[in-house]
């Protein structure tokens, strides 16, 4: 019988891998790939990065192509819109949550990630502070009460990077980015729910909105879409 435990193992590693080279550039958006040739290239058998990418393409990361190989996806504007207002939709009221009922544990982590968020930015290193700035985000969602909603928010974020799109230097600076944060935290410290809630919706506003508008598309639709969502939770007169 096989080692179960140790393919298992195997395929989680060569799935964040090849996740990895995609939101890096390595894999390059648009670009057509053999699953042999990748299979070479990371030293495994064709068995566990088959199994990697339909998982990815299940996440729209890639798209198989019939005796052609497995296509890198590009991120379009009109997919940083949906993402954007997944992301207000699943966000918002999962902070409102998180803070009602978080635990000083996960305050303390919190805080931890914001305080490396500002290390990296005085050394003005945004792959780390993007990578805290990722598990702040996770951290909050877990206090939720939901991983999987966490998870399937961490998957949005990759079809942000995989586009290369980022705010930083174009239209705010890192220390723009750790204010919006800081202002979630202070309303968490405090089990404030309405308030973290309005302080993560304006978060993920205000980054869906300048990515939007950097790309091409028109950045004030998102705040529009989301006046437009919670007008549908308004009573009828």
């Amino acid at each position: 019988m096989k080692p179960i435990a140790a393919e298992a193992s195997l395929g989680k590693r060569v799935r964040e891998a090849i996740r990895n080279a995609i939101v890096v550039g390595q894999l390059a958006p648009g670009a057509l790939y053999s699953v042999q040739a990748l299979a070479d290239a990371f030293g495994v058998s064709r068995t566990p990065v088959r199994e990697a990418l339909i998982e990815l393409a299940g996440q729209g990361m890639v798209r198989f192509e019939r005796n052609r190989g497995v296509r890198i996806l590009d991120t379009s504007i009109h997919d940083l819109e949906e993402v954007f207002t997944l992301r207000l939709l699943l966000e918002v009221p999962a902070t409102y949550r998180a803070a009602e009922q978080i635990t000083d544990a996960a305050i303390r982590d919190l805080r931890r990630e914001l305080a490396a968020m500002e290390r990296a930015s005085g050394d003005d290193d945004e792959p780390t502070l993007m990578r805290h700035d990722r598990r702040f985000h996770t951290v909050l969602l877990a206090m939720s009460g939901n991983r999987r909603l966490a998870e399937y928010v961490d998957h949005l974020r990759d079809l942000v990077l995989t586009r290369g799109a980022s705010t930083v230097g174009r239209s705010r600076s890192l220390a723009d980015i750790i204010g919006e944060h800081r202002a979630i935290l202070e309303r968490v410290e405090a089990r404030d729910g309405p308030g973290s809630a309005a302080a993560m919706r304006a978060h993920i506003v205000r980054t869906g909105s300048l990515l939007i508008q950097q790309e091409g598309g028109d950045g004030s639709m998102l705040a529009e879409n989301w006046a437009s969502m919670l007008r549908l939770d308004e009573p009828a007169a």
